[in-house]
């Protein structure tokens, strides 16, 4: 597993908030109450933010933390069990690991999901914008666009639209997490 932050996501993010914002480093630094060469450093793609760092700049930038470690991404998303940016704090043994930030104005519905091997559950599409989120906590199952599922396991996250026709089939015994988001 990399246990290191990923730089290039945050450095990139960086730039593009501050930017947005319309802000020098200095000013950022400032507010955050970090040093400007960490921020510059930060930016650069080098160094190692701590969540408290990484926190600080993102109110200072008035973004989502979440937005600074997340970069765009496809309409259909698998992160594996042991995949994802991790980001370790410098004042506890605590670590973060992002599975999917929530776009503002959204409704997020949780479903736990336990299902039986068999034909599997076939959903038709849901409101438009509908994406459906599912981590797979035991078992198998072939999940997502009915016409291209995703076997998963244990551990395994997945994103797919459910706007359109989707599947959750398990082929063993298996429990989920399902969440419904509604942008």
């Amino acid at each position: 597993m990399d246990t290191k932050a990923p730089l290039d996501v945050i450095a990139a993010s960086l730039r593009r908030y501050r930017a947005r914002a319309g802000l020098s480093l200095t000013e950022v630094a400032k507010r955050a109450g970090v040093a400007k060469s960490t921020l510059s450093q930060l930016e650069s793609g080098s160094g190692n933010p701590s969540v408290e760092t990484l926190w600080a700049l993102a109110v200072a930038l008035d973004t989502p933390f979440a937005t600074l470690l997340d970069p765009p991404r496809p309409k259909v998303q698998v992160v594996r069990a042991g995949e994802g940016p991790v980001i370790y704090s410098d004042q506890a043994e605590y670590s973060a690991t992002l599975v999917a930030s929530c776009p503002p104005n959204a409704r997020r519905d949780i479903f736990r999901i336990v299902a039986s091997p068999g034909p599997g559950r076939k959903s038709e599409p849901h409101m438009p914008g509908v994406v459906e989120h599912v981590v797979l906590s035991s078992g198998r199952a072939l999940v997502g666009p009915a016409d291209d599922p995703i076997e998963l396991t244990p551990g395994d996250y997945l994103a797919y639209p459910g706007d359109l026709p989707h599947i959750f089939q398990a082929l063993e015994e298996s429990t989920a997490v399902l969440v419904s988001e509604h942008v």
